[in-house]
């Protein structure tokens, strides 16, 4: 199975974890090679209008500043699949019942691990950007 397929599945994880309110975090992480570009990260941010995320790109270079926007899960999902591959090859769902790891090995297959839980409780973004 495509590494694309796969992601659909983990983000179908992602989306339940949305809706039974356990969803606490995710990052995109390790690059292929040593980039600019450390990580992406999603928290939860619960807004009068429903459900969004803040989506933050993080760099290693302290002189480039992050960038922080507030999306959609949906929109959200766009901009993570983009980014899949070149240069991330893992994600990492974090939720308050487990950890649902996504991967893409050298050969461009993707898999779907689970481990226990790194987060107990759900803690909310805060929403600087308005």
């Amino acid at each position: 199975m495509s590494y694309q397929d796969v992601f659909v599945l983990f983000w179908e994880q992602v989306k339940v974890s949305v809706q039974e309110g356990r969803f606490a975090k995710l990052t995109m992480a390790k690059t292929i090679g040593k980039l600019n570009f450390k990580n992406i990260f999603i928290r939860p941010v619960y807004a009068e209008d429903g459900f969004k995320v803040l989506l933050k790109f993080h760099y290693r270079s302290r002189e480039t500043e992050d960038k922080e926007e507030v999306l959609t899960l949906e929109e959200a999902f766009v901009v993570l699949k983009s980014h899949l591959r070149e240069p991330f090859l893992s994600v990492l769902l974090f939720t308050t019942t487990k950890d649902v790891i996504f991967k893409i090995n050298k050969k461009g297959a993707g898999s779907i691990t689970e481990t226990l839980p790194s987060f107990h409780d759900v803690t909310q973004a805060k929403n600087e950007i308005e």
